[in-house]
């Protein structure tokens, strides 16, 4: 079941990586994922996943504090309201689509904003 864990939090580390550097696919579920499969599979490769710099810049604050720079926010809610953009235009027949679209866009920023705590840029 280790080898199970492990398997797992690579695939979310790789995808996690690659949400790090392309807009259209968020970071931060996958490095959620790939700390929880970690931690399940091995002390020895956890500790080496929260030592690293993508965990450090991406997930720290956020995992430690519940808390995240303007930056991080800001750059979140732009790939959130980028790739909700995109499902909008398609869904351009679709009105209970496009609103339930809507409906979770606004609590999205409404909860990076008021319900994240907001750190001093270091």
């Amino acid at each position: 079941m280790k080898y199970l864990y492990i398997a797992l939090g690579l695939v979310c580390l790789a995808l996690g990586a690659v949400g790090a550097v392309l807009p259209l696919l968020p970071a931060t579920p996958f490095l959620l994922g790939t700390c929880f499969f970690f931690a399940k599979g091995s002390d020895r490769v956890n500790r080496w996943f929260l030592s690293t710099k993508l965990y450090q810049k991406n997930f720290k604050s956020f995992r430690e504090q519940r808390a995240m720079t303007w930056r991080t926010k800001i750059g979140i809610m732009i790939t959130v309201t980028l790739t909700m953009s995109i499902a909008f235009v398609m869904m351009h027949e679709v009105l209970i689509g496009r609103i339930v679209l809507g409906c979770v866009w606004l609590f999205h920023v409404y909860y990076f904003i008021f319900r994240i705590r907001t750190l001093d840029a270091e």
